[in-house]
């Protein structure tokens, strides 16, 4: 049985581990070994610890977890770039490798977007690095694409992807038809 709650500080160190690790099994084929390197648990628990201590009004964390442990998250807020006609983003979504694909990512992101629109928001995008098997998440879900950038990752130049959806009530609409959805979260 998996429940979904508001990230705390306490959460920081859970949350460092799952983003390194499965950060780099995500990218190991696609981003460059020195590039790779540079993301390591202890510059994620550092991270994870200031955004966890300064949580603002504007940026949620949350995370699924089993009796256990913590086994994933998503994390988000508005929208950084403003390049694009859309309000909130989508910063990180992660599972540790043996709890994906069992509906875990759709909790997350049902949540995420039920909190968005409580916000206020109307639409979500979402940052996916090229040729990241992933995106096929979104794509199940009717997000587009709507522009490409290059971004640095340590000493390497990759492309990315942002994907949208205009309306999160849409995406709310095919997450609630998703039958491995279930709503208790």
């Amino acid at each position: 049985m998996f429940s979904i709650r508001k990230a705390t500080y306490d959460d920081a160190e859970a949350i460092a581990d799952i983003h390194a690790r499965t950060w780099k099994n995500t990218y190991k084929d696609l981003i460059d070994e020195k590039d790779i390197s540079n993301i390591t648990y202890e510059n994620r628990k550092t991270l994870w610890e200031t955004i966890l201590s300064v949580q603002t009004g504007n940026r949620c964390t949350y995370v699924i977890h089993n009796e256990e442990q913590i086994v994933g998250f998503i994390s988000g807020g508005p929208e950084r770039t403003k390049r694009f006609n859309y309000d909130t983003e989508i910063y990180n979504i992660y599972l540790l490798d043996e709890f994906q694909q069992q509906g875990l990512g759709v909790r997350l992101l049902y949540v995420f977007a039920v909190e968005m629109k409580k916000r206020g928001y109307r639409s979500i995008l979402v940052w996916i690095l090229k040729k990241n098997p992933s995106s096929r998440f979104y794509e199940r879900y009717e997000a587009k694409p709507v522009g490409t950038v290059e971004t640095s990752i340590g000493e390497g130049t990759y492309q990315e992807t942002a994907y949208g959806w205009e309306n999160i009530d849409d995406l709310l609409m095919r997450l609630e038809k998703n039958n491995r959805y279930k709503k208790k979260s």
